[in-house]
């Protein structure tokens, strides 16, 4: 093959980058996007602790109607024993990880002003949609409210910029479900009673919205026992929804009944 000019040239840019790109590496050593390490990872902007961490939360498999780690038989087959029995107003559930490791860490810190983690976040969540069930369902993704006193202090919702980033051949992502009750933080070690009253009632739909008959897709970041996701979920069917399915990085409250 004969240098061309051109392929010279070509070959010197790309010379030039990848020394360049070395010494930058030595001179600025990458920091992990979770824990602020130095990293010569690449892509996903994660040390090698972080990224083994977060696989080894995302690889189990789980409940599709709750959520919750199980074998990879009943993963197959459907609802688990954890789940059976309980009322459930969302139809099915699709997550990226169990809330632990690094996956909790950086899920914590996104709905903490560490928005640079918006791009690691949102690619989670497509993950997750693309194997679920019922993504060829959705008609329009709806982020959980905030109350606007938080959405305020906080300056954005965390979940709606996992949503906008969602890939779907079709469906929009939709603001219409609101929170109109400031409810308190809902800890970890909240019962699921608690947790059912504190967010009973937070919700509602505005005026001429588009939910009648509609298959409609919950995003979020963490379900715990499932009361803020029935609640939107319930409020959903009550405006009209056909189908409400839930979307969430993380799922916590293995154990949770």
């Amino acid at each position: 093959m004969i240098a061309t000019p051109s392929r010279i040239s070509n070959w010197f840019a790309r010379a030039v980058s990848d020394t360049l790109g070395g010494l930058g590496q030595l001179l600025w050593p990458a920091k992990c996007v979770n824990c602020g390490e130095h990293s010569i990872e690449t892509g996903s902007g994660l040390c090698g602790d972080c990224w083994e961490e977060l696989i080894s939360v995302c690889s189990a498999d789980y409940c599709r109607r709750c959520g919750r780690d199980v074998s990879p038989y009943v993963a197959r087959e459907g609802v688990c024993l954890n789940c059976r029995g309980e009322e459930m107003h969302f139809d099915g559930i699709a997550r990226a990880g169990r809330y632990a490791e690094s996956l909790r860490d950086m899920v914590k810190a996104f709905k903490n002003d560490k928005t640079e983690l918006d791009s690691l976040m949102v690619w989670l969540a497509n993950t997750a949609l693309q194997t679920s069930a019922f993504f060829n369902d959705i008609e329009f993704f709806v982020p959980v409210p905030l109350h606007w006193r938080k959405r305020i202090r906080r300056g954005y919702n965390h979940s709606y910029l996992v949503a906008r980033g969602l890939k779907h051949p079709t469906a929009k992502v939709n603001t219409d479900l609101v929170r109109i009750r400031h409810t308190k933080e809902q800890p970890t070690m909240m019962t699921v009673t608690a947790r059912a009253k504190n967010v009973a009632g937070a919700f509602a739909v505005r005026y001429r919205h588009p939910f009648v008959s509609k298959k409609i897709c919950l995003v979020d970041d963490i379900k715990t026992t499932g009361a803020t996701l029935n609640e939107c979920a319930k409020t959903l069917k009550e405006a009209g929804a056909s189908k409400v399915f839930a979307l969430v990085l993380s799922v916590a409250g293995q154990n949770a009944r």
